[in-house]
């Protein structure tokens, strides 16, 4: 599982001209399913990220989570986070699940990350066409791959 950690002042995302989640201050997360994740890949990434301390302190040092800021999250599927760019100009995506792995997985991830944060999380709708708009604060982007936890 590959996450792209954003911190925001503001996100949202669209589908059909309908806004499907937005939130002000807090994490615009894209992730990205394999066919090799699983419960545990989800619960490990679930706690670095509610864990991650990204947000500043009194003293404007990035050391206050998500989970001690009181922000929110937003959660978009993103398959393209497992392009294969190595071989020509047109990616592969075939590491990338298919929605029948996926979305169960997707779902799992949603859960988990309401259950450690401890409130709703925003997200927008698996396989659709969906327009992101985000104001990175700092900026502030972190990419985590649970392939590589050690």
């Amino acid at each position: 599982m590959r996450a792209v950690i954003q911190r925001v002042s503001e996100a949202s995302v669209t589908v059909d001209n309908n806004i499907t989640g937005a939130i002000g201050n807090g994490l615009m997360i894209l992730v990205g399913i394999e066919d090799a994740d699983n419960s545990e890949d989800i619960q490990w990434l679930s706690s670095k990220i509610v864990n991650l301390r990204v947000f500043n302190d009194e003293h404007g040092v990035m050391n206050v989570s998500i989970k001690d800021s009181g922000g929110d999250i937003l959660l978009i599927s993103q398959f393209t986070l497992h392009a294969a760019t190595k071989k020509g100009n047109r990616p592969s995506y075939i590491k990338a699940s298919k929605p029948d792995i996926a979305i169960p997985l997707y779902e799992k991830m949603i859960n988990q990350l309401e259950n450690d944060l401890g409130k709703k999380i925003y997200t927008g709708i698996f396989g659709a066409d969906m327009k992101v708009r985000l104001l990175n604060d700092g900026p502030v982007t972190i990419f985590i791959d649970t392939k590589n936890k050690e």
